[in-house]
């Protein structure tokens, strides 16, 4: 019995943030590298479709750059990164548009398999608008930045109870296709239609005071707090984009930007629906 009223004790405690959070967009960014699990990818999109069926209208952008150099090594293709940036030429661009829609295609069918309702958004579509993106080292080929969110495409599906499911994919006004930063992508969409939260599920538990100790996890920051870690280098590599897009993002209206371990059980739902956090939490100021 005991542990029947602790089960209720955990409903009650998420009421207040799911009747708060009920017709709330949240984009989630789910990194590539959190696909390998099949135990990871199930919790993660348990939660995912959770919060869809509470009245949050959730909606997915995935990366996929491991299973990209994954496939390019298999055929023979070298990779080269300029800031972060994955050198595209035009055969690269049809490798990462065909490993994207297979990863795609299995969260959709995954969504479907566990309950929930998918819908999966082509390039083509145009929801992401896009124009080339230029380096002063290199020319970085068919990689591109998100000028323009159709956000119209998104309407229909989420007032429908879908979960729309992105590859971070542009489609350039030559109807070309470019290689798009998932974490810059996401923040853009989130921007662009007012979302609620900008989550970005990643294999680290959130911002570290010092990378090396779990123990040091921020839980609350500022932007401005999180602009002086970047200043101080507390916050580098691939942690900083995350960071500098979700920045971006609060300052176009987005609420709040979490960082999540997606290997931690079900660290969606207790980062949003507990009154304890379990990653870092950015806002634009702290409330008096």
């Amino acid at each position: 019995m005991e542990d029947i009223i602790k089960k209720a004790d955990i409903l009650i405690e998420a009421l207040p943030y799911i009747q708060r959070f009920k017709g709330k967009t949240v984009v989630i960014k789910y990194g590539g590298n959190l696909m390998e699990n099949e135990t990871t990818v199930k919790s993660i999109l348990l939660d995912i479709i959770f919060m869809s069926a509470v009245g949050m209208k959730p909606l997915i952008i995935h990366g996929g750059g491991h299973f990209i150099t994954e496939r390019l090594s298999a055929e023979g293709k070298e990779t080269k990164f300029v800031d972060g940036l994955r050198v595209t030429d035009g055969e690269t661009v049809k490798i990462v548009k065909e490993v994207l829609l297979e990863l795609n295609d299995k969260l959709v069918e995954q969504i479907k398999k566990l309950g929930g309702k998918a819908k999966g958004i082509l390039p083509e579509d145009g929801l992401l608008k896009a124009k080339k993106s230029f380096s002063e080292e290199v020319d970085l080929g068919f990689v591109g930045e998100v000028i323009q969110v159709k956000r119209e495409l998104l309407k229909e599906p989420l007032n429908q109870g879908f979960i729309p499911v992105i590859p971070p994919i542009g489609l350039g006004e030559d109807q070309k296709l470019y290689n798009l930063n998932a974490d810059t992508a996401a923040a853009e969409i989130a921007s662009d239609i007012r979302a609620e939260k900008l989550v970005f599920i990643t294999n680290v538990k959130g911002i570290m005071r010092n990378p090396e100790n779990p123990e040091t996890l921020i839980s609350i920051l500022t932007r401005e707090e999180a602009g002086a870690l970047i200043e101080e280098k507390v916050i580098t590599e691939g942690m900083l984009p995350k960071v500098r897009a979700g920045m971006r993002s609060l300052e176009a209206g987005v609420n709040k930007v979490h960082i999540v371990n997606g290997h931690l059980s079900h660290s969606l739902l207790l980062e949003i629906f507990t009154n304890r956090g379990v990653g870092t939490e950015i806002v634009l100021e702290r409330k008096e």
